[in-house]
């Protein structure tokens, strides 16, 4: 058993050591040839230092939000954990875990129980790393492979109620590169519990609610279109939503660059952005005859390429200022759980864009774990009304009119507060009706 661990942490230290001199590399490739060059974008750098360095989280939105955003990934190391509520390392902390480091950071997690989902994440970790980073060794993507399961699996471990999803690997893939593994591992969780918790639920209908703000802003903004693409069911934005967007877009750049903007703005507007993009492709989609829904899903479905994401998100802004999700017309708002990351992150957004990190009110890891635990009683209370209402409509011509007015209504009240006691209702009353035992 000793020899196992030995061992383990041995391959360990060889993939940190590897991965390490990759950081070494990329930061030589991205982060120098992309560092300020001209006098403006030097002295916006000096600026989101200085907001990083007093933790002022009104100012690192309004640079991840402006042209450019954070400029290089020196500087988002520094300001993706301001935006994601938690307190950055240090200017000059190693982004990367030092070989000597490895089993003091990496070996607390390693004897939690399994996930049930770790044989996924293995799948699907073996196939990424696939646009970037494009000069990589074969040792080096390993390497970063290695890594990239390790983040996935220590959130998993630690968080055991969270459902991995596929894509999760794209979002993780992008803050590993981009941060390196250290500063990576909050940010994994914090993205997590506070910002893609929806997603992570045991059951795809959160993530779903995503989608149906996604008609509702297109009504807002031009019905014409809103009438066409309404053809075919939101979930052509699906894997760009719930990815955000790192599944679609190739360039590491532009996702960088997408991802300045999405962790410095609340959950709602990832569908926002989507919005725009349908907007802004009107002639295109209007092209694709009314008989066409595939094609017409299909178009939705794939990204522009080129995106031009400075005009996206400039439209995105001014979209989302002009009709808000309380203004959404088809009631989209209101059905929103409370509980879901598209309000949660709204309810405290305003409250944290007029104070510092230190001394905001951001929803903490607790709070995320209490919405996503008050979540999950919600998805079974609303699986058990389908259920019984199942149940009801398939009886309806034993129950009778009557019957059928007072079993709901008992239905009702015990969904209130045990769901189970549904089920149980539903059984007694159909025992005093006489149903025939074979049609239950």
């Amino acid at each position: 058993m000793e020899d196992d661990s030995t061992g383990e942490e041995a391959v360990t230290a060889s993939s940190a050591r590897v991965g390490e001199h990759l950081q070494t590399r990329t930061d030589e490739l991205w982060h120098l040839a992309d560092a300020p060059c001209d006098e403006m974008s030097k002295a916006k750098a000096r600026a989101i230092a200085a907001a990083c360095d007093v933790q002022d989280l009104e100012a690192v939105i309004g640079h991840a939000t402006s042209a450019g955003g954070l400029l290089t990934d020196h500087l988002r190391q520094r300001a993706w954990p301001v935006l994601l509520g938690y307190c950055p390392p240090k200017a000059g902390t190693q982004s990367v875990v030092e070989s000597s480091q490895v089993g003091q950071a990496s070996t607390t997690w390693r004897h939690l129980p399994a996930h049930r989902d770790e044989h996924q994440v293995q799948l699907d970790v073996s196939r990424s790393f696939v646009y970037y980073p494009r000069d990589a060794t074969e040792m080096e993507l390993e390497a970063c492979k290695g890594q990239l399961s390790d983040l996935i699996v220590e959130t998993l471990r630690t968080y055991p109620m969270l459902c991995y999803f596929q894509g999760f690997h794209d979002i993780v893939q992008v803050l590993l590169l981009v941060l390196g593994v250290d500063i990576a591992r909050d940010a994994v969780t914090h993205l997590s519990l506070l910002r893609i918790r929806d997603f992570m639920l045991p059951s795809l209908s959160p993530s779903l609610d995503h989608l149906q703000l996604l008609p509702a802003i297109l009504y807002a903004v031009d019905e014409h279109l809103y009438a066409h693409v309404s053809k075919t069911r939101p979930f052509f934005a699906l894997a760009a939503t719930l990815t955000l967007y790192a599944h679609e877009i190739q360039e590491y750049g532009e996702i960088a660059r997408l991802f300045d903007f999405l962790l410095a703005q609340e959950a709602a507007v990832s569908v926002y952005f989507f919005a725009v993009i349908i907007l802004s492709r009107k002639q295109e989609l209007l092209d694709i005859p009314d008989d066409e829904p595939e094609m017409l899903h299909f178009t939705l479905s794939k990204l522009p390429c080129p995106l031009d994401l400075e005009a996206l998100i400039r439209q995105t802004v001014r979209l989302f200022s002009a009709v808000p999700p309380e203004n959404l017309p088809f009631r989209a708002w209101k059905k929103v759980p409370r509980c879901s990351v598209l309000k949660t992150t709204r309810k405290t957004w305003p409250e944290t864009k007029r104070h510092s990190l230190a001394g905001s009110s951001r929803n903490s890891i607790a709070d995320g774990i209490a919405c996503f635990d008050r979540q999950v009683v919600q998805l079974r209370r609303s699986e058990t009304r389908q259920r019984l209402l199942s149940l009801v409509w398939r009886y309806r011509h034993f129950i009778g009119g009557i019957g059928l007015a007072m079993l709901v209504g008992a239905c009702s009240m015990s969904l209130q507060g045990h769901p189970s006691e549904g089920i149980s209702v539903v059984s007694q009353w159909t025992r005093r009706i006489n149903i025939p035992s074979g049609l239950i």
